[in-house]
């Protein structure tokens, strides 16, 4: 079952400049990544240091494992150098029948 990742990134206010290339070679990995379906990024309208990730996966493995991989060292990214806070990371399910 497919599960839907967002994940709710607040940017350093003096990292805006550099911010859209390390979120750009930090997402070509995860675009990358087995069972990614799609990364979407959105900006809020009102502050542009707030930026959330809506991440389509092919199963709950497939996030698991990507987040695993992030974890390890192999797996590191510059994008703790734009944040001013941690990320937070909720998933979802589509709920059918509804």
């Amino acid at each position: 079952m497919a599960i839907t990742a967002i994940l709710d990134l607040q940017l350093k206010a003096d990292s805006l400049e550099t911010a859209h290339k390390v979120l750009h070679a930090t997402l070509a990995d995860t675009r990358a990544f087995p069972g990614c379906v799609d990364v979407t990024v959105l900006v809020d309208s009102d502050d542009p240091a707030h930026v959330v990730l809506y991440e389509t996966w092919e199963s709950i493995d497939h996030d698991r494992a990507y987040r695993a991989w992030r974890a390890s060292a192999e797996g590191t990214s510059d994008l703790g150098s734009i944040l001013a806070a941690a990320p937070k990371l909720s998933l979802f399910t589509v709920a059918e029948g509804v």
